[in-house]
């Protein structure tokens, strides 16, 4: 699941951004594959090239609704000199026994069923008067209300070109193609071609299993009462939506109160159910950061450079951060500030690329591009600190969401985009080219 590396300590040491990255992408591992039933399998990542068993489609059918014909009997075909053929019978889609089609014959056709021998071509039924010998139909009609229409006389007004209508055999794919490559990540289609070709399971490595908590006594459940001092907790929520979106299974876990021993048996509890633990608050310098004071003493007895470290980034939003591995499974975890805003650009910075390193899915990170910054004013940054702004992408451009200091969820809401503004510059001025993080 997760192995733990060396890393460097002190409270004194001043992490950059790709340095606490690094750290956690260097300890976590992909998850162990697993064979899963098909829907079972959405959303996973296959970890095995897969190759076509049978051709499809398996025989050579028809396209259309219509009737299976020989060229010749349909030659010189119009509105005014219908070609008159005699209907042998009906072939349905998933039909055995098929018909033949002699010379002056015709058999009344369905999409998707095998073309039967002697036929050439199909010409659909809109070509037809549908035996009724009047002018062009749109439709047959069903069999059940008028078994007739499987008899008598079809006159056909167009001519049709061999194999017109008909797809071949093959011609979709073949025995023995590729039908899809290791690393592949299953999404509907892939889920239909592998069940197209006669697959049940597969053999995939899991969605990872993130369980979620957030710290603090002030919070309360949205639909709870709030009284003085207290707050909706919003950042579970947050998160357990971006865990799903990056492809993980994702467990909220209610608000733990600001109280150390409370949070490490809760902690404790949910390993069982954990591939990578993430909670929120309490990382910081104050006297009640209760995740700090639960899991600075914590670490995994057989293993060195294990247990949780708490670290200064050179960051906004989101300087303090902590990262180690927990439990008997070194379990990752990551945890993160309590601000909504801070704790969701952490998420986006280390706990994405951490669910789809479990995934083993080959990219890890956010697309990323260059964009023209549209602001009336500077944007400033910190010294020697990288920022991350909420910002909203389009056509080339990136316009900032809220303050540049803005810790307000709301600005979150209407962004789809980060602005990075690196660690060496103090002001971006409107018109510069900047980074963009595209979060959509």
């Amino acid at each position: 699941m997760s192995s733990a590396a060396p890393r460097v300590t002190g409270q004194d040491h001043l992490w950059s951004v790709s340095e606490h990255l690094e750290d956690i992408l260097a300890t976590v591992r992909p998850l162990d594959p697993i064979e899963l039933q098909l829907l079972d399998a959405q959303g996973c990542v296959l970890v095995e090239d897969v190759t076509v068993p049978v051709s499809l489609p398996p025989f050579d059918n028809s396209s259309m609704d219509g009737y299976a014909v020989r060229v010749a009997d349909v030659a010189g075909a119009s509105e005014e000199y219908p070609a008159v053929l005699t209907v042998v019978g009906d072939v349905a889609a998933g039909q055995a026994e098929l018909l033949h089609v002699g010379p002056g014959q015709t058999a009344r056709i369905m999409t998707g069923a095998p073309l039967p021998p002697g036929a050439e071509a199909v010409v659909p039924v809109e070509w037809t008067d549908g035996g009724l010998g009047a002018g062009p139909v749109s439709a047959m009609r069903a069999r059940s209300t008028s078994p007739e229409g499987a008899s008598g006389q079809v006159h056909v007004h167009r001519p049709a070109q061999a194999r017109a209508h008909v797809r071949a055999k093959g011609s979709d794919v073949k025995a023995g193609d590729l039908a899809l490559s290791a690393g592949t990540v299953l999404g509907p289609p892939q889920i239909g071609l592998l069940a197209a070709i006669g697959r049940g399971t597969v053999r995939v490595r899991p969605r990872p299993r993130v369980v979620v908590l957030s710290t603090g006594s002030e919070l309360v459940q949205p639909d709870g009462e709030l009284e003085s001092g207290q707050i909706y907790d919003s950042n579970s929520y947050a998160l357990c939506a971006a865990a799903r979106d990056a492809g993980a299974m994702s467990y909220r876990v209610g608000a733990v109160a600001d109280d150390a021993e409370t949070l490490r048996a809760t902690i404790e509890d949910q390993l069982i159910r954990s591939d990578i633990v993430v909670t929120t608050g309490g990382v910081s310098v104050g006297a009640y950061d209760v995740v700090k004071e639960a899991l600075s003493s914590v670490g995994d007895e057989d293993e060195a450079g294990g247990g949780i470290e708490f670290r200064k980034l050179a960051m906004q939003p989101g300087k303090p951060q902590g990262f180690g591995t927990i439990g008997p499974d070194h379990t990752p975890l990551l945890a993160l500030p309590g601000n909504p805003v801070s704790s969701y650009v952490s998420f986006e910075l280390f706990v994405r690329p951490a669910i789809r390193t479990l995934m083993g899915v080959a990219d890890v990170h956010r697309p990323t591009t260059r964009a023209t910054l549209r602001t009336d004013k500077a944007l400033t940054s910190p010294a020697g600190r990288r920022q991350f702004l909420r910002g909203r992408y389009a056509d080339g451009e990136v316009t900032p969401v809220g303050g540049a200091g803005s810790h307000l969820i709301a600005a979150l809401a209407h962004a789809d985009a980060l602005i990075v503004v690196p660690e060496s510059v103090e002001s971006v001025e409107p018109g510069t080219e900047v980074e963009v993080v595209l979060l959509g």
